[in-house]
């Protein structure tokens, strides 16, 4: 390889790297132990929902992707096949993506979801909780938020099928403590 090939890997190397490392600190997941930033956004029905409306219960924060999609749908119907065992566990869900509040109320009432779906149009929820993923739309991410405002569990990366078993075990789990 000559030197201005050398030159133009070596160059090529540098700004790859240089754009990850720029990449990972703006996308930083808020961590295990931190304070869960405060979430005010437009629900399904129009209103005005916030993370504080729910202080003293514990709160499942999970970002998706969109809405009326089959990895979405999936996580979205086990979390409202489970929602009778968040309540008896003082637990509430609220999901959060980029879709508009009207495209909230249509997945709702298409999949008979009740619980508070959160639109984040602006796209700077899901970017304070690390969860904006390359193409534009939220990564699948979900927070455990205790009653305190604290947060105690992080998974990304989730998997809709088995996701709110997992939820469901870690917030058994944690209220044992």
């Amino acid at each position: 390889m000559d030197q201005n090939n050398t030159m133009s890997v070596l160059t090529l190397l540098v700004l790859c790297f240089g754009v990850g490392l720029a990449t990972a600190a703006a996308g930083d997941l808020p961590q295990v132990g931190q304070m869960a930033p405060n979430v005010s956004l437009p629900s399904q029905d129009g209103s005005q929902a916030s993370l504080k409306d729910f202080r003293g219960k514990w709160v499942v924060l999970y970002f998706y992707p969109k809405d009326n999609t089959p990895g979405c749908t999936i996580e979205a119907h086990n979390f409202q096949r489970d929602l009778s065992k968040y309540q008896e566990m003082n637990a509430v869900i609220i999901g959060v993506s980029v879709d508009s509040s009207d495209s909230h109320k249509d997945f709702c009432a298409k999949q008979n979801l009740t619980f508070k779906l959160l639109a984040d149009t602006d796209k700077k929820v899901v970017a304070e909780y690390g969860s904006l993923g390359e193409s534009g739309v939220a990564a699948r991410n979900t927070f455990l938020i205790d009653p305190k405002w604290q947060i105690v569990k992080v998974w990304t990366g989730v998997k809709p099928a088995g996701h709110s078993e997992e939820v469901l075990a870690a917030l058994s789990e944690l209220q044992q403590k």
